[in-house]
């Protein structure tokens, strides 16, 4: 088995976590961020009461940029766990 290079695999993961909120992000910023978690739960058998809160700029980017950390953060310690025990 080949070794992971950590540094590609925590910018693949935080690259798709920050991308998949930035979709998010967007997606509240439409108005269609109520709708679709109505769907979504409907499709599940739930009904929870919430409301979606007013979009912010800062507080999108905010959301990105730490899921990206974290993503990144989650792929470097994977690829090293992986290194470590692929022998």
């Amino acid at each position: 088995m080949q070794e992971l290079n950590k540094n590609s695999v925590g910018l693949a993961i935080g690259l798709f976590f920050g991308l998949a909120h930035l979709i998010w992000a967007i997606i509240v910023a439409m108005g269609l961020a109520q709708p679709l978690l109505d769907w979504i739960l409907h499709l599940h058998f739930m009904s929870l009461s919430y409301s979606m809160n007013a979009f912010k700029v800062g507080n999108a980017l905010l959301l990105v940029v730490v899921t990206f950390v974290v993503g990144y953060v989650f792929g470097w310690v994977l690829a090293a766990l992986w290194n470590a025990f692929r022998k």
